[in-house]
């Protein structure tokens, strides 16, 4: 099995599936296509049908897309337990993961990765300036706090143990620490915050950023 990634410093779509291949317990070779280098798109078509990473490659087949990726790992893997038990606490789990799959448009414009903004190891940027982001960011901090309130009595995590929705906004939280956006300007009493913190504590992003600055010399 082998996961094509892009750069660990800054490509947070390919960090989803890694979260949650790990969480699994999988055993998956990693193929790392740096990204914004002239070849990048050539390298990335040789295992990609879409051009894009991330893609699994599995028993002959390529899946791609996050999500899907996400999906297939809790098929394959159900005592991983990737959405919650609890029937309420999964439709809005899948609910979150899908809205942070496919929204939040101003964050990821003012708040994009790359080169020169990676989501790992220190901060360096200063908080953006964008129309959109406020919106955003505000209803960020009424889906965590509303899912912690509701879901998050068992552990730490966005509904108690760790899920996928965790794994899709663990970019999120890096992009907040990086940007220095305060939560409590957006909504925020405390819950917020403190689950980005946890997020990025997890053992799991922890081995990824190290990862990451060990790549880029940092």
């Amino acid at each position: 099995m082998e996961l094509v990634i892009g750069d660990k410093a800054y490509s947070t779509w390919s960090l989803r599936p890694w979260l949650v291949l790990k969480h699994c317990g999988a055993s998956f070779d990693e193929i790392v296509v740096p990204l914004n280098r002239p070849d990048t798109d050539r390298r990335i078509r040789e295992h990609s049908p879409t051009g894009q990473v991330p893609v699994l490659k599995v028993d002959g087949e390529v899946i791609w897309d996050s999500m899907a990726i996400a999906v297939w790992a809790a098929e394959r893997y159900p005592e991983a337990r990737l959405w919650p038990a609890d029937a309420h606490a999964r439709w809005l789990a899948r609910s979150a993961a899908c809205e942070m799959h496919g929204g939040f448009n101003a964050l990821r414009t003012a708040c994009s990765t790359g080169p020169d903004h990676w989501m790992v190891g220190p901060s360096r940027a200063p908080a953006p300036q964008h129309p959109g982001l406020d919106k955003d960011l505000r209803r960020i901090v009424e889906l965590w706090r509303g899912m912690r309130d509701r879901f998050g009595g068992g552990g730490p995590y966005l509904s108690g143990e760790w899920s996928v929705p965790d794994a899709f906004f663990t970019p999120v939280a890096a992009r907040i620490r990086h940007f220095q956006l305060d939560l409590a300007a957006h909504g925020d009493d405390g819950t917020a915050q403190a689950y980005a913190d946890t997020l990025l504590a997890h053992p799991d992003f922890r081995q990824w950023e190290a990862d990451a600055l060990a790549s880029t010399g940092a």
